[in-house]
């Protein structure tokens, strides 16, 4: 009897479990028994691990010995094909083809080819930091992954390109010359992010007002609402809100990287995620495509890949209402919860959500001489599908019009470039991170309305005006910490202490509130 020992990683969502990978070869009837809750893909590595180990020169365990791989424990649900390499040296240092004791103590990550060849897995980030996380000290992955396993800091990442070069390592042998870089198995064909420096926000003229509240959005986080005919430029300035955004700080960037490796998504060549995401999923997307999910292997959607960075949801309108109303949970908390059969996956979604949206179903209902056409049971129900609590949600609202040809000649010298907006923005949320430095959030939106009250208190004849409003049934209470979260920013951006009436009367006007607050 022969056993060994290594460990891998099985992710569920986002979140890694290390998992002991033993290997038996025992005398009895030729057989090879993959056993631990193996999905299809993974329990198809009997074939791949077997192929592999021939194909590099070395034997399968004689046909007079029975081989079982075990994986524990045995009730986590294990998925994919990147415990293959673990299992492959297992099942050699059982059959002392290598030391038995060499991959005890490393993770090792990597699928393998039928020549034996280690290709690139998904999920490499999130698994390398739990394995971290345990006390792993060394981990064993694919060389196409190995920029994005160097990310965790304090661990020894060893980059293999087939099985060979890791048995020659594992026996203190020279690796093999004859590899070379055709080798290297690329990653799977990732979603390009878009790169917001070529997108200038000097480019949206005639939108003054438009690009003063995304400028507020994106110094405080808010969620926006643009309303207005087709060609307004709603979906240009959307586009340009991340270019607004700061860069991701460490924490953040390993984070969105750690999302975008599971879906594998990762920009080519750039294994860490440094500017915040953009997301814009079409309007026929379902409820899975956006909070994530999946029959047997549950996947993050746009809302996860929006993490940090910006949801825009175009002629928001035609979505499915139970797409709408299934971001109401992730806007609040910050993260998705997707419950299986088999287990509850937790993917982080802390998103900016921009809604884009015609005044009516024609699209001209706001506008310089465009007739509308729609009758007015149609308008109901064409923004009716945008409920009331998802609404209430969402703390900027900006109505926009088609800009005449004079107003976008007016504009050509006045509109700012994204540099120069980005500047401020960085100020204002230089301001906020001082101000929050003791506090779990990073900008106003996260921060809940009676932790503004308890902590950042105002004078009674600045909130007034809004708890006026509360009373009257023009704001929800919801409403209200909405309101007194951008007057924060609005002050933030102005350089002020603390806000005052004007900010708080600008604040309101944003919910749609200005004339009443006037």
């Amino acid at each position: 009897m022969a056993l060994a020992r290594t460990r891998a990683v099985a992710l569920v969502g986002v979140t890694g479990h290390l998992v002991e990978v033993e290997a038996d070869i025992s005398p009895g009837v030729p057989s090879y028994s993959l056993v631990g809750l193996p999905d299809t893909s993974l329990a198809e590595s009997r074939d791949r691990v077997r192929a592999a180990i021939v194909n590099s020169g070395q034997r399968w365990p004689s046909t007079t010995r029975r081989t079982t791989v075990n994986l524990s424990p045995a009730s986590l649900p294990k998925r994919g094909s990147s415990f293959d390499l673990a299992i492959a040296l297992a099942v050699l240092a059982a059959d002392h083809v290598v030391p038995p004791s060499v991959g005890a103590d490393a993770v090792l990550l990597g699928e393998l080819g039928l020549d034996g060849r280690v290709r690139a897995v998904r999920g490499v980030l999130p698994a390398v930091l739990a394995a971290s996380e345990a006390g792993v000290c060394s981990v064993v992955v694919p060389a196409a992954n190995a920029a994005e396993a160097s990310l965790v800091p304090g661990l020894r990442v060893t980059a293999v390109r087939s099985l060979g070069e890791l048995i020659a390592l594992a026996r203190g042998e020279p690796v093999p010359l004859d590899l070379n870089e055709a080798d290297d198995e690329a990653a799977p064909e990732p979603a390009d992010l878009e790169d917001p420096a070529r997108l200038d926000l000097s480019d949206v003229l005639g939108q003054p007002g438009a690009r003063t509240v995304l400028e507020v959005a994106a110094a405080g986080g808010h969620h926006l609402l643009m309303v207005g005919p087709p060609g307004a430029g709603k979906t240009m300035l959307a586009e340009r809100l991340p270019g607004l955004l700061p860069p991701l700080d460490i924490d953040a960037a390993i984070d969105v990287t750690a999302v975008h490796s599971v879906a594998g998504t990762l920009p080519p060549g750039s294994p860490l995620v440094t500017r915040p995401p953009f997301q814009s999923p079409h309007h026929t997307a379902s409820v899975p495509a956006i909070v994530g999910g999946g029959s047997s292997h549950v996947r993050p959607g746009a809302a996860s890949l929006a993490h940090r960075g910006v949801l825009f949801m175009d002629e928001a309108p035609e979505f499915s209402p139970a797409v709408l109303d299934a971001l109401r949970e992730p806007l609040e908390s910050g993260e998705i919860c997707v419950s299986r059969l088999a287990a509850q996956v937790r993917f982080p979604a802390r998103f900016q959500l921009v809604l884009a949206a015609n005044p009516c179903p024609c699209g001209q209902g706001v506008g310089k001489g465009l007739a509308c056409t729609c009758a007015p049971m149609a308008k109901l129900r064409y923004f009716g599908r945008l409920s009331g609590p998802l609404l209430d949600r969402v703390d900027l609202r900006h109505e926009m019009s088609s800009p005449t040809r004079r107003e976008l000649r007016a504009d050509r010298g006045q509109a700012e470039s994204t540099a120069v907006v980005a500047e401020r923005v960085l100020a204002a949320r230089d301001r906020m991170v001082r101000r929050l430095a003791d506090t779990p959030w990073r900008s106003n939106s996260e921060v809940p309305g009676y932790v503004l009250r308890r902590d950042w208190p105002l004078p009674w004849d600045v909130v007034a005006v809004a708890e006026r409003e509360l009373d009257r049934g023009a704001l929800t209470a919801r409403g209200v910490d909405r309101v007194l979260r951008v007057a924060w920013t609005l002050a933030d951006l102005s350089g002020l202490d603390r806000p005052g009436g004007g900010e708080m009367a600008v604040a309101l006007g944003y919910r749609g509130v200005e004339q009443r607050a006037a």
